[in-house]
């Protein structure tokens, strides 16, 4: 297993991509995967808090800023563990809004050494967009001119929808590595504008692996990861590589293939609390327009045991 991961992981830096999907961009994403495979949740012992905040495209007017909240907990059921988890969406790119809401659950089973997750999420999708924000341009093209406020595909006042939405994935992780399969939007909900307007969302395939890789010095661990995510129309790709030290800082760099250099830079804090930054230094014609993107993730992870006290104590003082 551990050669097939690593395989693919190769196998996905020669791909040759485009890209343009629907769902959210997120660079720091190894430290999410919740956010886009519902079988992720629960992974380890302990309950798991992570939010996360992009402003995409600084300098770019109504470029986008996207922020995801997760929980996500462990949970035995006798001899059976399983994963549950609760994950929110806020996203404003140019004149849409997206938000999301879902329950995940996950069922997993120990698997070779690791364990093998099967998992689910349902939820509702909101999409809006703000029609009566829609500016005048005619564009001229030799002797073609078309206001497009006049478009009758554009909505002329703001609009809002609401769709069920579902989405599926499997995950399997060792203390060595980790791989996940997933796909969002598996009923391709249908968000209705009115009787005149309508948007559906299509689904989007997800592939993550990642490797730790401990060097001969075990306070340094080499961490390589990747996300490929598809649609079937279009394509993207991250590859990331990121170095940790003393199980306490972290940084690195990833590359999106014909979009960004992404440069990373963390550190575990005491009790349980994380932070990792991320800035998408353009490597496209965006650059010309904007400075980049920012990103920031928090996590924060703890143990909550619900057990019955039984044991009494006396003091000897009392006897």
């Amino acid at each position: 297993m551990r050669k097939v991961v690593l395989s693919l992981l190769f196998l996905l830096v020669c791909l040759w991509p485009v890209f343009s999907q629907f769902d959210a961009q997120l660079s720091q994403y190894m430290f999410h995967n919740s956010s886009f495979n519902p079988a992720a949740v629960g992974e380890g012992d302990m309950i798991q808090i992570t939010g996360q905040h992009r402003i995409q495209w600084v300098g770019m007017p109504n470029a986008g800023q996207t922020t995801i909240f997760s929980i996500n907990s462990p949970l035995k059921i006798e001899n059976s563990h399983h994963g549950i988890g609760f994950r929110f969406l806020n996203e404003n790119v140019g004149l849409f809004t997206n938000q999301t809401a879902h329950l995940q659950y996950a069922y997993k089973k120990k698997l070779a050494g690791g364990v093998l997750s099967f998992g689910a999420d349902i939820g509702f999708v909101s999409l809006g967009f703000h029609g009566d924000s829609v500016k005048a341009h005619i564009p001229s093209i030799g002797e073609y001119h078309q206001d497009i406020t006049l478009d009758e595909y554009i909505p002329q006042i703001s609009v809002v929808g609401m769709s069920f939405d579902m989405n599926v994935g499997m995950f399997y992780s060792t203390p060595a590595y980790y791989t996940g399969l997933s796909y969002s939007h598996l009923n391709s909900p249908k968000v209705n504008w009115g009787d005149t307007y309508d948007f559906r969302l299509i689904g989007t395939l997800y592939f993550t692996g990642g490797y730790n890789w401990v060097l001969p010095d075990p306070k340094f661990v080499f961490k390589p990861s990747t996300l490929l995510k598809t649609d079937f129309s279009a394509l993207q790709l991250d590859v990331t590589a990121r170095m940790e030290y003393d199980n306490k800082y972290w940084g690195g760099l990833s590359y999106r293939i014909q979009d960004a250099v992404v440069f990373l830079a963390g550190i575990n804090i005491a009790g349980g609390m994380s932070l990792g930054y991320s800035y998408d230094l353009p490597t496209s014609q965006i650059i010309t327009v904007s400075s980049g993107s920012h990103e920031i993730v928090l996590g924060y992870n703890f143990e909550y045991i619900f057990q019955k006290r039984t044991s009494k104590f006396k003091s000897i003082r009392l006897l």
